[in-house]
């Protein structure tokens, strides 16, 4: 099943289920009072009910919001559940099992230090950095930009990967427009680009802090620490 037919599940939960309940019987006795007839009353119901109509439209479409605290300032970054809920899932599992406590940002990719690459990327790359991690997860499905319609934008967050479905802790956020690493684009070989899945909303100045840091061989000298990860409220 594609994402975009799993966009309503995501709403099918009990507090989603409670929030209607609470529509409906807010609007339905009022109307079986027929209140909406009587003058002065009709207008003050109608917005109120035009108010509750915001509330309910805005409780379920809000996106999880994470804060990365840095050595070097804070990145706050905006997700995509309904287009990319298996990579979604998979970064919040990370943060809410503290699974994030060693992860650093590492590499940084300009455009002076990628030589012999004909298609050239700007990102900051971070995570648990190791091959191996007691902390780290089993591989995810690999969405495709072409499946979740999230494209590598300046300031968008997305999963570092080998083959297609092995991505696990490791993530990548870009500098500029990038592309060559979506769906179709030319920086992966296979063609099938790298699984974007949110956006940073606040602290790009931080992220293109840690990019301009000393590196060798596309590697920082010495890595920026991640000091915390949570979700915000």
């Amino acid at each position: 099943m594609s994402p975009k037919h799993q966009d309503t599940k995501l709403f099918d939960t009990p507090q989603m289920r409670q929030l209607d309940f609470v529509f409906l019987r807010a609007f339905v006795p009022l109307w079986q009072k027929k209140i909406f007839s009587k003058g002065t009353n009709r207008i003050i119901v109608i917005a109120f009910l035009f108010a509750l109509v915001l509330l309910f439209i805005s409780f379920k479409t809000k996106n999880p919001k994470v804060l990365m605290v840095t050595e070097l300032g804070e990145i706050t970054i905006e997700l995509y559940p309904e287009k990319a809920p298996v990579t979604v899932q998979n970064f919040l599992q990370y943060v809410e099992e503290n699974r994030f406590t060693d992860a650093t940002f590492y590499r940084v990719v300009t455009p002076e230090n990628q030589p012999g690459k004909e298609w050239k990327i700007e990102v900051i790359q971070g995570g648990l950095f190791e091959d191996v991690h007691p902390d780290m997860l089993p591989p995810i499905i690999h969405e495709t930009t072409d499946q979740t319609g999230i494209l590598h934008k300046d300031g968008t967050i997305s999963m570092a990967r080998n083959e297609p479905g092995t991505a696990t802790s490791e993530f990548f956020i870009c500098i500029g427009e990038q592309p060559f690493l979506d769906y179709g684009g030319k920086r992966n070989p296979d063609g099938q680009g790298f699984a974007a899945f949110g956006q940073v909303i606040d602290g790009m100045e931080v992220v293109r802090k840690i990019q301009k840091l000393p590196e060798t061989g596309q590697y920082l000298d010495e890595r920026v620490k991640i000091l915390e990860v949570k979700l915000l409220e």
